[in-house]
């Protein structure tokens, strides 16, 4: 069996759904957090695949950048989370509005 570029594109299709299925469903902060480092990873294999498939490095070299970006949200969005977990013990998405002053 050879795995071709559909096999990484469905792969892909299929962690975004996840990841944006969650993210519409669950109204915990961290597990929407998780969500959307899902849909991040998915967008990255298919920046991969396409790369890969078209013999670019442009593929790569976005998916570096994605990365960073990925990077750069964890530690603001979960320095967030955590200050607001730790004041309230049962949080979610709702009582994020603290954060406008």
């Amino acid at each position: 069996m050879i795995i071709t570029t559909t096999w990484y594109l469905l792969l892909a299709a299929v962690l975004f759904s996840i990841g944006t299925t969650g993210l519409l469903v669950r109204r915990n902060p961290l597990i929407m957090f998780m969500c959307i480092e899902l849909m991040l990873n998915a967008v990255n294999i298919t920046f991969v695949s396409i790369g890969s498939h078209l013999n670019d490095l442009g593929g790569q070299l976005a998916v570096f950048f994605v990365l960073v970006v990925a990077a750069a949200e964890v530690v603001v969005g979960l320095a967030l989370v955590v200050a607001i977990m730790r004041r309230r013990s049962r949080t979610n998405a709702d009582d994020l509005k603290i954060l406008g002053g």
